[in-house]
């Protein structure tokens, strides 16, 4: 059970998380500073540093916390499941529990209004890659683990994650463009984006 302390210290982070990405995406990522996020929940510099190593660790906080609920859905998916039905049900079935673990910390909307920012910002679209990228890495070590391969020696586990991470990709870049863009939209275009995979790789896409 939680202490008062503890749930202190919680509810401190978290604080300082939703102001964070209140400025990032109302002033701009790059002219907001450490130190106005920490006014804004009346706390000092010393403080937010007590809980981010600085203003990329924030940004991402929320992310981290989906991916890692993410790579742990795959890992207990059904072990007879096809490595790309692990990834597609994982992501499907997860969402709800995902979208509540966002929910408890920040509004959906600030979150993806953050994707936003993160999108339109270059310092944090390259980070965001760079931790796209080792999400992956660890994806693929949790499917060559699934189906009793050698990661190093059978390509197949990080071709299926490029796959599934380029889908998830296109989807998000084109949930950015619609005026109607949100979760549901987001999981909707997912879902019938991962059920063309199989013939956008191997179908005729020329009209007969």
């Amino acid at each position: 059970m939680e202490t008062l302390r503890e749930r202190k210290k919680r509810r401190t982070r978290e604080s300082l998380l939703r102001a964070a990405l209140e400025l990032f995406t109302t002033q701009g990522y790059e002219h907001t500073t450490v130190d106005e996020i920490a006014e804004a929940v009346d706390v000092s510099q010393r403080t937010f540093f007590r809980y981010f190593a600085g203003k990329e660790d924030v940004a991402f906080a929320v992310q981290n916390i989906t991916e890692a609920a993410f790579v742990a859905a795959v890992r207990a998916r059904p072990p007879h499941e096809a490595p790309m039905k692990a990834l597609r049900q994982a992501f499907l079935e997860g969402w709800d529990a995902i979208r509540e673990t966002v929910e408890s910390i920040v509004p959906v909307e600030l979150y993806l209004r953050m994707y936003r920012t993160i999108e339109s910002t270059p310092a944090l679209l390259a980070a965001h890659l760079r931790r796209s990228a080792a999400t992956e890495e660890t994806l693929a070590r949790v499917l060559a683990e699934r189906e009793g391969v050698d990661v190093d020696t059978d390509p197949r586990p990080r071709l299926a994650v490029a796959v599934f991470a380029g889908v998830i990709r296109v989807t998000e870049r084109q949930c950015y463009l619609r005026e109607d863009f949100g979760p549901e939209t987001l999981r909707t275009l997912s879902a019938a984006y991962l059920d063309q995979v199989g013939s956008a790789l191997t179908g005729n896409w020329r009209a007969a």
